[in-house]
C-alpha cells in the first residue's frame, strides 16, 4: 500500500510541475496519434461514403467484411508486418522509417482508417433517403447530394472519428514494434509505461497512466456529446 501511495504522490508533484520529460512524450504521443487520426480520417470517410453511395459497387458485401474484419486488427500484426517492410532487408528499407516516428503514424494509420471508414459508411447508410431523394429533387449535383447526406451524417462521422482516436492513443503493440520506444525521438505515452514499470519506476508510469485516462476521459465525454447530437437527429448512434 504505501508504494501504491508514494508512486501517486510522486506522480502528482510530475504532472503538476509539468515534468520536461513526461510533457515531452506526452506531447509526441499526442502528434503521433492525431496525425494518424486525421490521414486515418481523409481516407476513411471517404471510402465509406463511397462504399454506401455508389449504387454499383463492385464486390461491397466483400469490402464491407474487409473492412468489419480489420478493425479488430491485432496492433502486433500490424506492427510486425509493417517492420519487415521497413527493415533494413525489407523492400522499403531504403527509406530509413523505422524506428522513427514515421513509422509509428503509419501503423496507426493503418489500424485506424477501417475503424472510421466502416463506422462512416453505418452513419451515412442511417441517413434518412428523403435526403438524397430531396437533394436531387433540387437539382443538385452527385457530388452535391453527397456533400449533403455526408453533412447531415457528421454527428455520427464525428462520433466514429472519435473512436477510433481513443483506440490509436491507447495502442502499444504497433508502436512498440515499429518505433522501438526511443527516448526522445519514439516514445509514447503507452510504450514509456511499460518500460518503467519494468524497471521499477511506477512514479512516472502512474503518472503517465493519469495523463492516458485524462485524454480517455476526454473522448468519451466528446463521443457521447457527438452519439447525443446524432441521436437528436435520428441515427443510430444512442
Amino acid at each position: 500500500m504505501d508504494l501504491i501511495i508514494e508512486g501517486l504522490r510522486k506522480a502528482f508533484l510530475l504532472i503538476i510541475s509539468l515534468d520536461a520529460g513526461l510533457m515531452g512524450i506526452v506531447l509526441l504521443s499526442l502528434r503521433v496519434s492525431l496525425t494518424a487520426l486525421l490521414i486515418g480520417t481523409a481516407l476513411g470517410v471517404p471510402t465509406g461514403a463511397l462504399i454506401c453511395l455508389k449504387e454499383k459497387f463492385p464486390l461491397r458485401h466483400f469490402a464491407l467484411n474487409i473492412l468489419n474484419t480489420a478493425m479488430g486488427l491485432p496492433p502486433v500484426v500490424v506492427g510486425l508486418f509493417l517492420y519487415l517492410l521497413l527493415s533494413r532487408r525489407g523492400p522499403l528499407g531504403a527509406l530509413g522509417l523505422l524506428y522513427t516516428a514515421s513509422a509509428m503514424i503509419i501503423a496507426q494509420s493503418i489500424l485506424a482508417f477501417p475503424i472510421v471508414s466502416s463506422l462512416s459508411y453505418a452513419a451515412i447508410s442511417a441517413v434518412p433517403p428523403i435526403i438524397r431523394q430531396a437533394a436531387m429533387t433540387l437539382g443538385a449535383a452527385p457530388f452535391q447530394t453527397t456533400i449533403a447526406i455526408i453533412k447531415e451524417a457528421r454527428y455520427a462521422i464525428l462520433a466514429a472519428v472519435m473512436a477510433a482516436f481513443g483506440r490509436l492513443s491507447a495502442e502499444v503493440g504497433a508502436v512498440l514494434i515499429v518505433g522501438g520506444n526511443i527516448a526522445g525521438r519514439t516514445r509514447v505515452i503507452t510504450s514509456a509505461i511499460v518500460l518503467e514499470t519494468d524497471k521499477g519506476d511506477f512514479s512516472e508510469a502512474i503518472a503517465l497512466g493519469v495523463v492516458l485516462l485524462s485524454i480517455s476521459l476526454c473522448v468519451n465525454i466528446a463521443l457521447y456529446f457527438f452519439s447525443r447530437r446524432g441521436h437528436t437527429k435520428g441515427y443510430l448512434w444512442a
